[in-house]
């Protein structure tokens, strides 16, 4: 198990760090086209605003919005068609399997040291 479990870890480690990165850089773009006021769609066609007040915000700027859609599409492997698709599947899955894999590994190590050590044995090394 030991085996599976880190030589896998080499091959997913830098898939799943790829997938952290880009889904924190979505979040933070999508808090900066948040942050952007919303085009005023309700103003009629014609309206012009008095000089002396502002009735419509200024637009958000498409980049702030297209850098989201792209981070996500990244995020997810939909910009490397179905195979991206199928490596983020399965990068979810060896996240699963390696956090399972660790949680098993590390309870038959404390079993081996409680059995050497009496009923006492230290919950972490």
């Amino acid at each position: 198990m030991r085996k599976w479990h880190r030589w896998l870890s080499v091959l997913f480690g830098l898939l799943i760090l790829f997938i952290a990165v880009t889904g924190l850089m979505s979040h933070a773009a999508s808090l900066v086209a948040e942050g952007q006021p919303a085009p005023a769609a309700a103003a009629p066609a014609g309206f012009t605003c008095p000089d002396t007040m502002t009735c419509r915000p200024k637009p958000a700027p498409d980049s702030a919005r297209a850098w989201v859609g792209f981070l996500h599409h990244l995020h997810s492997g939909e910009e490397f068609g179905p195979l991206g698709t199928a490596l983020a599947m399965l990068s979810g899955a060896a996240l699963i399997f390696f956090a399972l894999s660790g949680l098993w590994m590390y309870l038959q190590m404390f079993r081996g040291r409680a059995g050497k050590q009496g009923r006492g044995g230290k919950l972490f090394w």
